[in-house]
């Protein structure tokens, strides 16, 4: 059977620095897992003609049914590794921004492997649900009987959560020799613990350190994350964002009902309480440029 190269159009955003290349699902990619393992590719994928290639840290494909009051959003996360995660913060607020331009909508709702969450416009950027987090050793999930909770895993200290994915944080604080978050060598250190046996399904690998610098009595902390899926450090991860406050709040370092917020390589991010009891995350999105990718379909 011979096969066509297809022109698949895109749009690339990104949500504090974590980027992704959004397509329209009803654009036929047979192979979504090869498109983005091709072009997320930081040396030869997606880019502008001003800048050259620029890769992404995934590829949205979204189906927006804008017959619902407020419109939906079914939303897939392909990431470089050609795996599917079951959900992205910044990616679902890239998709929120994508559906609110073709919408006019100020709210819309976006159907996820984690569970649909709504995101709004808000000042700073748009805001998304994300659920409650669980340290569940079944929902992490962990190859253990009980939370994972300030536990040594291939040397680091680390708290396990799941907030739409699984996450090991370590605070600065117990990490021997280390003054400051910046002294991380995370590409060296997370990738044993992301692989570690106690995660059966892996998981990202989050670094956190309190700063003293806080907005009008606010918690403040700094970030970074090693994720898995793209295997290597990005910009921003929200739901590893989510996952600080969560283990903040079990080791007693902030109160349940702090606003916290949460500095990352690639801005500033928003965690907050809702009513139900879950956390909402905020922060900014950009459009960067617009394009077309080769896809390959079956003739």
């Amino acid at each position: 059977m011979s096969t066509l190269s297809h022109a698949v159009e895109f749009e690339k955003y990104h949500g504090t620095g974590n980027d992704f290349i959004i397509v329209d699902a009803t654009d036929p990619v047979p192979d979504r897992s090869a498109f983005a393992t091709a072009h997320c590719d930081r040396q030869t994928g997606v880019g502008s003609e001003s800048d050259g290639p620029t890769g992404a840290d995934g590829v949205l494909f979204l189906d927006l049914e804008d017959r619902f009051s407020p419109p939906r959003i079914i939303m897939t996360l392909v990431q470089p590794d050609g795996s599917v995660a079951p959900i992205c913060g910044n990616g679902a607020r890239c998709a929120a921004v994508w559906a609110m331009d073709r919408t006019d909508a100020e709210a819309v709702m976006i159907d996820t492997q984690a569970g649909t969450r709504q995101a709004t416009r808000a000042d700073g950027g748009i805001t998304v649900e994300m659920g409650e987090p669980t340290f569940d050793p079944d929902r992490v999930p962990l190859a253990v009987d009980q939370p994972l909770v300030e536990e040594s895993v291939e040397g680091l200290t680390v708290t396990a959560v799941n907030t739409g994915v699984p996450h090991a944080v370590a605070f600065v604080d117990d990490i021997d020799g280390v003054e400051d978050i910046d002294a991380i060598d995370v590409e060296s250190v997370a990738p044993q613990v992301r692989h570690a046996g106690v995660f059966p399904a892996g998981a990202n690998v989050t670094f956190a350190e309190r700063v003293d610098a806080e907005r009008d009595g606010v918690p403040r902390f700094r970030q970074r994350s090693y994720e898995r899926g793209i295997e290597g450090e990005t910009e921003a991860c929200a739901t590893g964002s989510v996952a600080v406050v969560a283990a903040a709040t079990r080791l007693g370092l902030i109160e349940p009902t702090d606003a916290v917020d949460v500095a990352v390589p690639g801005g500033e991010l928003q965690v907050t309480r809702t009513d139900r009891g879950g956390l909402e995350l905020t922060g900014a999105v950009a459009h960067e440029f617009d394009g077309d990718a080769a896809a390959v379909v079956d003739d």
